[in-house]
């Protein structure tokens, strides 16, 4: 499921797309006609995320609510003159989040031609089961599979915000919230990051990496966390995080714990032969991947994390191997030497 990283750049990206037009709202799957009905013909106004909760706001006190779950994803196509964004931000397939490629060139490979002999733009057609299309001046949004697509008052969006827990990336996150909620819960502080009413945004990668770089063993009770190591941990969510949405990738190791591959040979394991850390596919399962692998200076996604992912693999700090169990539906990875 998308972070709320991934949230915050749609919010951005459809502020950079549309912001004051107004738009022609559509549902080609059918599913969401009535909604697009009510929308279509307003102004975007409005691109706000809690979480990852997504909010479009449209003249006359209306808003836009997705919600991408597990399988939504929104795809943008855009005229030559369009700004460049991300073709696809959405539930993770080969890639965490979204691919970071220019629009018009996926257009052209998909289509044979990205405008008339006129010069004129031409709209691509709908592809798979697209809940909602968003057509601006120059650029089309198409989402599928959403968890949730409805169009929501002001009102509404507000009791939605107050079910939610603060956002790290907010200016209005409220770490005392954050901080009174996590400590008066026997629920253990792993389970707790991945409440969105307890702290909104975080996911699986956020969870393991903040527990792990504040050094907290994620299946001790919140209660037993003390007040400054969860404000810490909070201050690092915020960076982390704000980082993330700037730059449509997860990272949260230091360049310093990223050893060599030499380093990696003293530690008992080659990366080329056989680590699982640096292999393509995985006992059948692709291995985690960024959009930035391939990019000049991006930090390789094998050096991104320091436990997430890296079951049975030397712990980057200590040497020890990476623990990994089922936690809530959901699996956990830590190191048992360096979280305590």
């Amino acid at each position: 499921m998308p972070e709320g990283h991934t949230v915050h750049r749609l919010a951005r990206t459809f502020d950079s797309l549309y912001a004051g037009q107004v738009l022609r709202v559509s549902s080609p799957q059918g599913r969401f006609a009535d909604g697009a009905a009510v929308l279509s013909g307003r102004r975007l106004v409005a691109s706000e995320a809690w979480g990852k909760q997504l909010f479009l706001g449209f003249e006359g006190d209306l808003w836009l609510r997705t919600h991408l779950g597990l399988y939504g994803t929104w795809t943008f196509a855009g005229a030559p003159d369009a700004p460049e964004v991300a073709h696809a931000i959405g539930a993770p397939r080969k890639r965490i989040g979204e691919r970071e490629t220019n629009p018009v060139v996926e257009l052209a490979e998909a289509q044979t031609s990205t405008g008339s002999d006129d010069g004129e733009w031409l709209v691509p057609d709908p592809r798979g089961q697209v809940r909602v299309r968003l057509l601006g001046d120059h650029a089309v949004a198409d989402l599928t599979g959403p968890t949730a697509c409805e169009v929501i008052t002001t009102e509404e969006k507000k009791a939605v915000e107050a079910r939610l827990g603060p956002d790290p990336i907010r200016d209005d996150g409220d770490v005392e919230a954050f901080v009174a909620a996590v400590g008066r819960s026997r629920v253990t502080i792993g389970q707790q990051l991945m409440d969105q009413a307890v702290v909104a945004g975080v996911g699986n990668i956020y969870r393991a990496e903040a527990l792990f770089r504040a050094g907290v063993d994620p299946l001790r009770p919140g209660r037993a966390v003390p007040a400054t190591t969860v404000r810490a941990i909070w201050d690092d969510l915020v960076t982390l995080m704000r980082d993330g949405a700037a730059l449509g990738a997860i990272v949260t190791t230091d360049p310093a714990d990223s050893p060599t591959r030499e380093a990696s040979r003293e530690r008992g394991y080659d990366p080329d032969e056989g680590s699982d850390e640096h292999k393509p596919v995985v006992g059948g399962r692709r291995r985690t991947r960024q959009n930035t692998d391939g990019t000049p200076g991006a930090v390789p996604s094998d050096q991104a994390f320091y436990v997430y992912h890296r079951a049975g693999l030397p712990c980057r700090i200590c040497g020890t191997p990476v623990l990994t169990k089922e936690l809530a539906g959901r699996n956990l990875f830590w190191c048992p030497t360096c979280q305590t």
